[in-house]
């Protein structure tokens, strides 16, 4: 019988450090897609506040920190991280936990990297920590929420992990290649 091994989704892929940035696998624990019934959302909200500290977001916005955060994820939908979800009355939820791959570029040329693969405008003047994108990653669907002055947490499905890297990855060799 074969013996199966678990392993990360970014496993032997990163780190990467390149110039001044640095992507790197984040471990997050459970990962629950929660969307609220019609009607539901502030009972959806008022049962996350109570059990994880969260609240479910705004559009395009994402509550909570590294830990317990809550991420907007499309209309009527969101992921929280970090944590595991317990049932909510008028809400419906499903495990995503093994279905995603979670990575952080951070670095003070991380958003110059990200605006080479990402058609969103994600200068901290307009992009501010707490918001949040689900869009393309070059060809990868992608969630991006920035989470710090020069942080992104970058969500892509686990299948197209090593893809959102390796671009990830060009991209930046590309913006360190400007500043030698």
């Amino acid at each position: 019988m074969v013996e199966l091994i678990a392993k990360s989704p970014c496993e032997g892929i990163l780190p990467l450090s390149v110039g001044d940035c640095s992507l790197h696998e984040v471990s997050v624990g459970a990962i629950t897609s929660v969307m609220p019934a019609r009607g539901q959302e502030k009972a959806t909200t008022d049962a996350l506040r109570k059990s994880h500290g969260v609240a479910f977001p705004a559009p395009g916005r994402a509550t909570g920190k590294d830990g317990a955060r809550c991420i907007w994820f499309g209309p009527g939908q969101a992921m929280v991280l970090g944590t595991a979800v317990a049932p909510i009355r008028g809400a419906a939820l499903s495990d995503q936990s093994d279905g995603w791959a979670v990575m952080r570029l951070s670095g003070p040329k991380a958003a110059d990297a990200l605006a080479r693969l990402v058609p969103v405008d994600l200068r901290a003047a307009t992009f501010k920590r707490g918001h949040t994108a689900r869009t393309l990653l070059f060809h990868v669907p992608a969630s991006i929420t920035r989470t710090g002055a020069n942080a992104f947490d970058i969500m892509v499905f686990r299948s197209m992990a090593v893809t959102a890297v390796h671009e990830l990855g060009v991209a930046l060799r590309s913006v360190a290649a400007q500043d030698s």
